[in-house]
């Protein structure tokens, strides 16, 4: 199977070179980006080939493409690799609109295309454990959620995350989808409430300019009466030892369950980084998601997580947005 990465712009990008090239039978057919430097950059660094448009790429006929371009540029982007009869792992979040999110899944179902929306944290061990053991009714009825995603402004390498036309947002933006997504999963309900509140203090000086918050707080109810919150400030400071992170607490019948989605690891301190780092030891998540990419082309199925999956997190993500601005709470 040969599979191809459109665009550089996202960092996951780096990591799903490694995760494509550890699967058996998988060819990482080269790179494409529009921005040149940056795609001749990665090909370079990773030994792989450049193509010098994203037409070309898709000429040379992939199985596949996985989409890492700027948030608001995904719908052009998956809709070529639709016409192209390309299947498609898009990065989160699926778009910046409803309109583009519902244009992507059409695109890819008129094409019979499979799409698949890059949600590593369904394929994170700690949470697939709890999940089964939620789903074997070992916690009892669930009351309610607290939980966080958070990380550090991304200031410095990618700066287009605190581009509001690029990126559709700020802290809220970046990481509501992946808590909304697994919220979904956990309680197979959908959200019918969104009340949120955000803001501008951390790195007010450093983004003056942008248009974007670095903080928020949503509260979410379920059509099953569960209620969550998340926070999913960008609240971690640049001498943190790794980006950031996901927890919950979910808080049930019988006891409540806590959840650390990157506890596995080991704390260095390197004199390079003249910090504390953390080397992780637990299971990879991203490989886990990009094999069940793989398998479901191979085997002719849906994707664990779809485009429609997509649509849901982006469509609880703008109504936080919503709420915020109006200051009350939005129905879905």
């Amino acid at each position: 199977m040969k599979i191809g990465i459109m665009s550089f712009a996202h960092l996951h990008a780096e990591a799903y070179i490694q995760n494509l090239r550890a699967i058996p039978d998988v060819e990482l057919l080269g790179i494409a980006d529009d921005d040149a430097a940056r795609g001749e950059h990665f090909a370079q660094a990773f030994n792989a080939r450049y193509f010098d448009s994203y037409a070309a790429l898709l000429s040379a006929k992939p199985d596949a493409v996985l989409v890492c371009c700027e948030n608001s540029k995904h719908r052009a982007l998956v809709e070529m690799a639709a016409d192209a009869r390309v299947n498609v792992l898009c990065e989160k979040p699926l778009a910046t609109t409803l309109t583009d999110a519902r244009a992507i899944i059409e695109a890819c179902e008129r094409a019979r295309v499979k799409l698949m929306t890059a949600f590593p944290m369904r394929f994170s061990t700690p949470l697939v454990e709890v999940k089964a053991r939620l789903d074997a009714n070992e916690f009892g009825r669930v009351y309610a959620f607290n939980a966080t995603n958070q990380g550090e402004a991304p200031l410095q390498q990618r700066a287009w995350f605190v581009n509001k036309d690029l990126a559709g947002g700020g802290a809220v933006m970046d990481h509501t989808v992946h808590l909304a997504d697994v919220l979904r999963w956990y309680l197979q309900s959908e959200v019918v409430e969104v009340y949120a509140q955000t803001n501008r203090i951390l790195y007010a000086k450093e983004i003056q300019d942008t248009r974007v918050e670095t903080g928020g707080l949503l509260m979410l109810t379920f059509a099953n009466g569960v209620f969550a919150t998340i926070d999913c400030s960008w609240s971690k400071p640049p001498y943190y030892p790794t980006w950031g992170g996901l927890t919950f607490e979910m808080i049930g019948e019988r006891g409540v369950v806590l959840v650390d989605a990157f506890k596995q690891n080991l704390t260095l301190y390197r004199h390079d980084l003249k910090r504390a780092a953390w080397n992780s030891w637990a299971s990879d998540a991203n490989q886990a998601m990009v094999e069940d990419f793989v398998a479901a082309i191979r085997d002719d199925r849906p994707p664990r997580v779809t485009g429609y999956d997509g649509l849901r997190a982006l469509e609880i993500t703008l109504a936080a947005y919503e709420s915020a601005e109006r200051g009350e709470p939005v129905r879905l």
